[in-house]
């Protein structure tokens, strides 16, 4: 688990770390889950899992809305879906 800084949340921890970072996290915590783990270990696994990647989703997300194409013209636009 990632050390917290006095004052800080684990989500703004989570928000410092690069996608790289945090998909590494996950799979630590799949792997984890692979293991034989008492009933209450494996739901809070599950959930800091579901966490991070729903953290990783919108990461992505807004990535995909801040990319923009460049046309033939040399004129930019936002990528369209």
């Amino acid at each position: 688990m990632a050390e917290i800084k006095t004052g800080q949340t684990e989500e703004a921890v989570r928000e410092e770390k690069t996608l790289e970072q945090l998909f590494g996290e996950l799979e630590q915590v799949t792997a984890a889950l692979e293991q034989e783990n008492s009933l209450e270990e494996s739901f809070r696994l599950y959930h800091r899992g579901m966490d991070m990647l729903k953290e990783c989703s919108d990461r992505i997300d807004r990535v995909e809305k801040e990319i923009q194409v460049l046309d033939d013209k040399g004129d930019i636009h936002e990528l369209q879906e």
